[in-house]
Order: structure tokens, then sequence, then C-alpha cells
């Protein structure tokens, strides 16, 4: 009797009753570090030769080694524009990264770094904003924080006291003329 077979990955026979070894998985990927910003393996290269005119929506890490001109908006995700790379426009990220030429505004709300390779020039907003030596900078950079918060004590509170009132007696003139 004839006894069937499987065939594995490189079409090599094996027999029903033979066991195979699976692979473990590889491990997920780990997070690296572009100019100090951590960034995932999970991102999109536009390449140095490709020019964009119009907008980018993005859901995942962007870098532009090439040209664009006009708004990119990457949300929560990391946005890096490369040693080649030439940008027009505005960008609104989690973190940015400026390694080429940029010219419009950037919005960030985590860290905004400007390399020594970087020909910035624009307006920044940031909770945190490097620039290494050697980076052509000319700009505006605003930097949010948190607010302050005073702490009260009871101590230092002061409480207004209420005006003191004078008690006045009026005489009505018609009286004041009849006594004299």
């Amino acid at each position: 009797m004839l006894k069937r077979t499987k065939k594995d990955e490189n079409n090599t026979p094996f027999s029903a009753g033979d066991t195979v070894e699976e692979k473990p998985a590889p491990p997920p990927p780990r997070p690296t570090v572009t100019q100090g910003i951590a960034t995932s393996d999970k991102k999109t290269t536009i390449g140095e030769g490709i020019t964009i005119e119009g907008s980018i929506r993005g859901e995942e890490d962007l870098v532009i080694e090439g040209a664009m001109k006009g708004n990119i908006e990457m949300g929560k995700h990391n946005f890096s524009i490369g040693p080649k790379g030439r940008i027009d426009g505005d960008i609104h990220a989690q973190d940015v990264s400026i390694n080429g030429q940029f010219k419009g505004t950037v919005e960030a709300s985590g860290k905004v770094a400007v390399s020594k390779e970087a020909d910035f020039n624009g307006e920044i907003k940031a909770k945190s904003f490097s620039v290494e030596d050697g980076a052509y900078f000319k700009g505006v950079v605003e930097l949010d924080r948190e607010p302050h918060q005073k702490s009260v004590t009871p101590n230092t509170l002061k409480v207004p006291s209420p005006p003191e009132t004078t008690k006045l007696q009026v005489t009505p003139p018609s009286i004041a003329n009849m006594e004299k």
C-alpha cells in the first residue's frame, strides 16, 4: 500500500507521520533613534528623485529625501526631512527632524530637532527644540510649556477686610437754618 506524502516548503516529500519543526517568529522590531527623536520601524520614505506638489496625510512615520511643496499632516506620527530633502510648506507631526532644506512652519506636539546639515527658514511651535552647531537657522521658536500652578496656603491667602463705615449725622438744611 502506498503512503500519502506531503511536501514541505522546499518541495521535499515527507510522510504524514513525520513531524515538522516550526521556526519561531522573529521578535518585533525595536524603535530606532534618528537625530534624538525616537521612531518606529514602520515608516515610508519618499526618495530623492521624487517631487510632490500638494498635501500629505499619514498614519505612520514619514521621511522625505526628495522635494515637496505643500502641507504635511502626520498627527501622532513622526516626520523627517533627509539630508537631500527640500520642503516648502507646513508640517504638523509628533516629532520632527530636519536634516535638509525647510521653509515654512512646523507645529510639533513633541520635539523639533534641527541638525547641522539643515537649512531652516521659518517658524517652530513645539514642546522641545534643539539645533546643532553648524546648522543654518533663521526663524522664530515658540515653546509650549505646562502652566505653572501656584500653591495657595491658608497663611499666604489674604482676604481684604470690608471697608470701614463711618456714620455721619446729616441735618437737613431747613432745620440747620432754624437753629441759628
